[in-house]
Parts: structure tokens; sequence; C-alpha cells
């Protein structure tokens, strides 16, 4: 190998032993399972938060500006750890986290609050990106599955569970403890992490260059379009002058990114992220499946309490079941994908997976809990099938010096995915809803009449049919990355010799 490249060894670094791979991968796990709480853990808690601190108007920034800030780093901390490592990108990053986690905890009021909440979600994006690529990092390539399936386990629970705990700790302690739980568990993150593991010096023969400019404009341009995504037909509507001045601004900010990255040495998203067909399938595929996620992890709980009417709970272990089959079928994906592939594996998940968002408009009305709840384990393990064999598979194409990029890109494009996905599809159930209730009433406003008990039998319809219209969307952005992987993937993914 190349002087510019750490020595590995079966795919793990030198000095990285199995005990001391434990260790690390324990840190990964525990560092994953905070990334994947704080972004769920605040929403049963706002109640007691806004009493406390009051800014009612503004309190969905605590989610909003979390996600902007873990989604505009990936990139960023993708390619720095390609620079300098994934050890001192990761431990400035969860520093970073447990910072901003103290400082939410002694917040004086809301605008504080979501300031510290943008502080962690920076270091967020380093925990997020990072721990996926040491994840390959550490393992070969015939080992990997088991640490990813282990990972997207521990993602899952951890993201379904985030409500609840959040709710338990504001019901019985403090909505201050949401964020005080995450000190002890990120130090012993960032304390395995130092002590045990070990990276191989790279030998370099010039200067290492940090592309700062481009990095600074990729965060400017991400969070100008994700934040008129996010507030657009929310905070105003899509054909404000807010709107309007947003998404003029992030085109703008666009051409500066293309600008600034053709002339620099060492650009923070390199060109071959988008010129080689694996990573821009995968970047697309997995793009789509963020945006198709959006139905059942944001509409069926209001699909299950509205329409079904279940109880909160209930309606939470309705979504919840799919992250068995989904990290059950991640497992097993490696006996399919040995035998005919990482593309062909993930064409069979995702064709799956749109059968089964295209089933969900037929179930019966009002229907039985068991329904949707069978329809979300056939989703999940299709998804499994689908997400996993994916980012093994382009990681795998990809030497270290540019597997942390990779990963960012895979992660940032799903991320972005969700982003679009929740506008889009918020934008088309408050078109439906409009159309069969006379042009009255969004789908919040809607679902609060019904929990009030103030809404007639037509609304509960109208909710039915909106999230109906939903997961066609969804299945529609399931067909499209069946499309992408068909037309764009190659067969076989070249896959580097180790």
């Amino acid at each position: 190998m190349g002087s510019t490249t750490p020595a590995i060894r079966n795919g793990t670094a030198q000095g990285t032993g199995p005990r001391r791979r434990g260790a690390v991968v324990a840190a990964l796990m525990l560092a994953m399972a905070l990334a994947a709480l704080d972004a769920t853990i605040v929403s049963t808690a706002v109640p007691q938060i806004v009493g406390d601190l009051g800014g009612f108007s503004v309190f969905s920034w605590l989610f909003s500006g979390y996600l902007l800030a873990v989604t505009v780093t990936l990139p960023v901390y993708g390619k720095l750890s390609d620079t300098f490592g994934r050890k001192p990108v990761l431990v400035v990053g969860a520093f970073v986290f447990l910072l901003g986690s103290l400082l939410c905890a002694v917040a004086w009021n809301m605008g504080a609050l979501i300031a510290f909440r943008i502080v962690q979600g920076l270091g967020g994006g380093a925990l997020q990106g990072t721990v996926q690529t040491l994840a390959a990092d550490l393992y070969p390539l015939s080992e990997r599955p088991k640490i990813q399936a282990r990972l997207s386990t521990v993602w899952a629970v951890s993201a379904v569970a985030g409500p609840g705990l959040g709710g338990v700790l504001a019901a019985y302690a403090d909505w201050r403890w949401i964020f005080l739980v995450n000190l002890p568990i990120g130090a012993a993150a960032l304390w395995l992490v130092v002590r045990h593991l070990h990276e191989p010096v790279r030998e370099r023969t010039a200067r290492t260059r940090v592309d700062w400019a481009g990095a600074l404009a990729v965060f400017a341009c991400g969070g100008v379009l994700l934040t008129a995504l996010v507030q657009g037909g929310v905070a105003w509507p899509w054909l404000s002058a807010p709107s309007l001045a947003l998404f003029g601004a992030g085109l703008a900010l666009a051409g500066v990114v293309v600008w600034v990255e053709l002339r620099a040495a060492e650009p923070i998203i390199p060109g071959w992220v988008w010129r080689r067909r694996t990573n821009a399938a995968v970047n697309l595929a997995l793009g789509a499946l963020g945006l198709l996620m959006v139905a059942p992890s944001v509409f069926l709980p209001t699909y299950a309490q509205s329409v079904l009417g279940l109880a909160p709970a209930a309606a939470g272990l309705v979504l919840c079941v799919w992250t068995l089959t989904w990290s059950g079928s991640a497992a097993l994906s490696q006996h399919v994908y040995r035998r005919i592939g990482f593309r062909d594996t993930a064409l069979i998940g995702i064709g799956s997976g749109a059968l089964v968002l295209l089933a969900f408009p037929f179930l019966p009305y009002p229907g039985s809990w068991w329904q949707p709840m069978l329809l979300m384990l056939a989703l999940g393990g299709a998804l499994g099938l689908f997400q996993l064999p994916l980012i093994i598979g382009v990681q795998s194409t990809v030497g270290w010096s540019e597997r942390g990029t990779t990963t960012a890109s895979v992660l940032f494009c799903r991320q972005t995915g969700q982003t679009l996905g929740a506008a889009l599809f918020g934008a088309v159930a408050n078109g439906v809803l409009a159309a069969r209730l006379g042009g009255a009433g969004d789908l919040d406003s809607v679902t609060r009449a019904l929990d009030a008990g103030t809404a007639p039998e037509a609304t509960r319809r109208a909710i039915a049919d909106a999230v109906h219209a939903v997961y066609l969307g969804a299945a529609g952005a399931a067909a499209l990355a069946f499309l992408v992987l068909l037309l764009v993937a190659p067969r076989r993914f070249p896959v580097l010799d180790e």
C-alpha cells in the first residue's frame, strides 16, 4: 500500500486486538444510542419544557435545530475523518455533544435551549458518521454484517424508546435530566475510545490541506435549504416571501459550494462521490429510503390513535415492531448478498417494501390494530434487506482514505431525504384533509379535535384518506429507489480486495 494509507490487517487497524476491539465496539454502541435517543427523547417532554421556559411558538426548533446541525455536519466530519483519522474526530465530536448536553441542562430560556441543542447536533454529526465508518474499519467484509446489524438494532431501539424515556424523566424527575443522563453514558464511551482505539500513524509526503472554505459553504447551504424545508408550510406558507427567500439563498449557496469545491485541492465533497456509479446509486437509493420512512414513523402513530382509536402507548407499539424484523433481516442479509450480490439483494428488499407500502391504503376502515402491525413487520423485514447490503457494499468499494467521506455522504442523503419527506408528505396530508373537509383544517388541528372528542366521523375518515395518500407517496419513493438501483448501480459492486 502507498504511504498515505494506514496499515490494515484483515480489515482491522493494527494495534486493535480482539479485546480492545470489543471495548471499542461497546463505545460505538453507546455513542450510537446517544445520537439516536437525542433525536426523539425531547418530544414527550415539550409540555414540561414550555411550562418552565416558555417559548411555545418556537419549540419545534428543539427538534429541527438538532437535526439540521447533525445533517449539515456529516459531510464535513466524513472528510475530516479521512484526513486526520477517526479517533480525533470521534473524540472531539463526543466532547462537543456532551458539552451541548450539559448546556441544555442549565438553559435559562427557550432561545438558550435551542442554541444548545444545535451545539449538541454539531457533536451528534460526528457520532453518527464516524461510528458507522469505524465499524467498517474494525471488521473485514465477512464480519461487517454482524457489527452493522448490532448498530442498526441499537439505533432503532433507542429511537423508539426515546419518547417514552423522555416522558418518564419529565414526569417523575425533571426535564433537565433528559440531557444530564447523556453525561455518564457519553463519558464512558469517550473513555473507552481514548483508552482502547489505536489507529496506525499515517505518513504523509505533503502538508495536509483542509478545505475550510468548502466546509463553511456546505454548512451554510445545507442549513439554509433544510431550514426552508423544515419551516415551509409550518412557520410560513410555501409561497411566502420568507420561504422563497430561503430557497433562493440556498440555491445561490449551492452554486458557491460547487465553485469552491471545484477549486479545492482536497474538497469536502469530492466529485467522485457522484461520478462513481456505485456511490451515486447508493446515495440516491438511501435518500429515497429516508423519504419513505417518514410515512410510518411520522404518520402511522396519528393513524393508529385517530382512526383505530388506540392509546398513545399502543400506537407506539404498532410502530416499533418493525425494529424487530428490520434488525433480524439485516443480520441475515449476508446469506443473500453473498449468493446474488449487494444490488440484487437490495432490489428484492425495496421491491418488497414497495408492495407492503402499496397494501396499506387497502386496509379496511376502521380496521383492527393487528393489520397495520402485520404490515409494519413485513416492511421492517424488507427494509433491513435493502439498507444494510447497500451500506456494507459501498463501504467495501473504497479504501480507508475514502471510507469516511463515502459513509458520510450516504448518511447525509438519508437524513436529507427524511427532511424532504416530512415537508412533502406533510403537504400531501394537509391537502387531502382540506379536500375532504371542504378546505378547513390541517392534520395537527384535526387530530387535536379528535383527541378532544369534538370531531365527527367524517374527520376520522379524512385522516385515513390522508395517511393512505402518504403511503402511496412512500410507495412511489420505494419505486424510485428500485429504478435507481436497477438502472444506475452496477450489478456487481467493485469490492476491493482486503
